[in-house]
């Protein structure tokens, strides 16, 4: 597993990470989580061995990342933020390099190197310069380096950044089909990939630990959970029908969109509210085009959290 205890980082005067303490089984994809300067990537790199923790300790697979550095980061594969990388080499030059540093010798690096080449569709990348390459395909590359001596446990910081949508939906399956027999932390800004690929959610603040839960829980946590959201065909219905929900009284907010001609209902806390407004819609005669339950927001449970 991944073990931090007390986990802190300073930085003179700034406590980048304060007495984080975690653990990571494997089966978990791990979603980490928090605005910028939260201590996201200070926590991934001690991690990762990149530096050192002002006190506290962490370990990859009951290798201590201080005094067995060698084998926490033989049982590791980590993508760090950028996906640095060595410009002037090619594609392939650069991976046999990493093949290198991994120890891989005869048909398993061949193997391993093949599988991180198909995955991450480099096949016509392989000999142009790492440095020519756009920002999505050096992502990609960065990811190759971090499988391709098929780790127990990959960090990966920001994995999706520059990639378009095609990308990042080969990416998470990727994540998804490893997660079965590995450990795997992401760390990210984007809920939607928590939403995506993620079992858990750890979100840190000023660098401290404010929630850690599994992202459907989190949710529950959201002022939306249960709420009702309803879209109607007349936009010229949209106040009457605000007023007409406001008036339930299970209900504690209305909100509205003009935009889209919709309306959403926040229910009082652990109200249903889905049947009484179907049932004020038949009523009064609304025309409701889409009439959506929502399973609670993670960006307005991040926001509240963090702020």
């Amino acid at each position: 597993m991944i073990k931090t205890e007390h986990l802190t980082k300073r930085y003179e005067s700034l406590t980048a990470v304060d007495d984080v303490t975690f653990t990571v089984s494997p089966g978990e994809v791990l979603g980490f989580l928090g605005p910028n300067g939260a201590g996201k990537t200070t926590t991934m790199r001690m991690l990762a061995g990149f530096i050192t923790p002002t006190s506290g300790k962490a370990s990859i697979c009951g290798h201590d990342v201080e005094t067995d550095p060698l084998g926490a980061k033989a049982s590791l594969g980590y993508l760090p933020e950028g996906a640095p990388s060595y410009g002037e080499m090619t594609v392939r030059r650069f991976l046999e390099f990493i093949a290198d540093v991994r120890h891989l010798e005869g048909t398993q690096r061949k193997a391993r190197l093949d599988h991180a080449i198909e995955r991450l569709q480099l096949g016509n990348v392989l000999e142009q310069s790492v440095e020519t390459l756009s920002k999505g395909f050096r992502r990609r590359v960065g990811l190759a380096q971090a499988i391709v001596h098929d780790p127990p446990v990959l960090i990966l910081d920001e994995p999706t950044d520059g990639l378009d949508p095609n990308q990042k939906h080969e990416v998470r399956t990727l994540i998804n089909d490893m997660a079965r027999d590995k450990i795997i932390v992401i760390s990210t800004h984007i809920l939607e990939e928590v939403d995506a690929v993620c079992t858990r959610a750890i979100i840190i603040a000023r660098g401290r630990i404010v929630a850690d839960d599994t992202p459907a829980k989190l949710a529950v946590k959201s002022r939306y959970y249960n709420a009702v959201s309803v879209q109607i065909d007349e936009p010229n219905q949209l106040a009457a029908l605000r007023t007409a929900l406001a008036a339930l009284p299970s209900v504690a907010e209305v909100e509205i969109s003009e935009r889209e001609g919709r309306v959403t209902a926040l229910p009082r806390a652990g109200a249903t509210i889905l049947p009484a407004v179907a049932e004020l819609g038949a009523a009064k005669g609304f025309k409701f085009k889409e009439l959506h339950l929502e399973s609670g927001r993670l960006d307005e449970v991040f926001r509240s959290i963090t702020n």
